[in-house]
């Protein structure tokens, strides 16, 4: 199944080019007072959920996609791990590029050596929330990365297990400031995690690790490669992560980019598509 968060935090199943209004089906969540758990309540009560947006789907109301504002599927992940020169070819490119590396000799390594870091909360948006470039004196680039949604408590997971800690995929742009800082730093400004279009459960993508993914920048395809070319898989990132920190339900795992990564500007439209979970237009604009 498809789910989508819209407008005013409203929740749909998406049902081709139209959306159904199942935000009653949130009435299957559990009441919390504080403190605030450290998950996403939707994310971790999936199942029950989906279960009531089936019986109501039929007799929901209905909008064109194209006529809402998409946000984040997942509104208050945990954490967002990230997973820095995932791909050989890009590698490549940063070390072969002063623009990308800047001499840090921290971003010209294998992720063997960098491991994950992590980008703040905060970061985050949906594909209708557009980027706003934060610093325009500087290059920012959008990196198109297939995106790992957890969907139960992980720690110290097994490669052979890890699949079955995921609740869905969807497509993330890692957005990224140029420069010498950490990556954290520059890659955790407000609207630099971009993910959707919707949440796609993992039913539905059984090997995440054969998936064709692009990005186009007005029309101009910049990036175009396969999960298959990820130097860690997706069971591996988990495994990888758990073995450092606790997954929650929610927290949200960006796998990687390929070669090509290119600036943006305000006013530039970015396309990022992945199969067998969509295509989404992200727009950029000034801050």
């Amino acid at each position: 199944m498809r789910l989508c968060r819209f407008d005013r935090d409203r929740l749909g199943l998406v049902d081709g080019d139209a959306v159904r209004d199942v935000t009653a089906a949130l009435d299957a969540l559990p009441c919390v007072t504080y403190p605030l758990p450290r998950h996403d309540l939707l994310i971790a009560h999936l199942p029950e959920v989906l279960s009531r947006s089936r019986t109501m789907a039929s007799d929901a109301p209905v909008a064109r996609l194209s006529d809402v504002r998409l946000l984040s599927p997942v509104a208050n992940p945990g954490k967002l791990v990230a997973a820095p020169v995932n791909y050989q070819s890009h590698v490549d490119e940063v070390r072969n590029d002063p623009a990308l590396h800047n001499n840090n000799p921290a971003l010209t390594v294998t992720i063997h050596s960098a491991g994950l870091f992590l980008k703040a909360t905060s970061s985050l948006v949906g594909a209708g929330e557009g980027i706003a470039i934060r610093k325009p004196d500087r290059r920012t680039d959008p990196e198109v990365e297939l995106a790992v949604v957890v969907g139960r408590r992980a720690s110290q997971v097994s490669r052979a297990n890890a699949l079955d800690c995921v609740a869905g995929y969807a497509i993330g742009l890692d957005v990224t400031i140029r420069g010498s800082e950490d990556r954290s730093f520059r890659k955790s400004v407000d609207t630099y995690s971009v993910l959707g279009p919707y949440l796609v459960t993992a039913d539905e993508i059984p090997d995440p690790g054969s998936l064709d993914l692009e990005l186009s920048i007005n029309g101009d395809r910049r990036q175009a490669s396969n999960t298959r070319r990820m130097t860690l898989g997706v069971a591996e990132l988990i495994e990888l992560a758990s073995s450092f920190y606790t997954l929650e339900p929610g927290d949200v795992i960006f796998t990687g980019t390929p070669e090509g990564v290119s600036p943006i500007v305000p006013g530039d439209e970015v396309t990022a598509t992945i199969e067998k979970i969509g295509t989404m237009t992200v727009r950029a604009r000034a801050q």
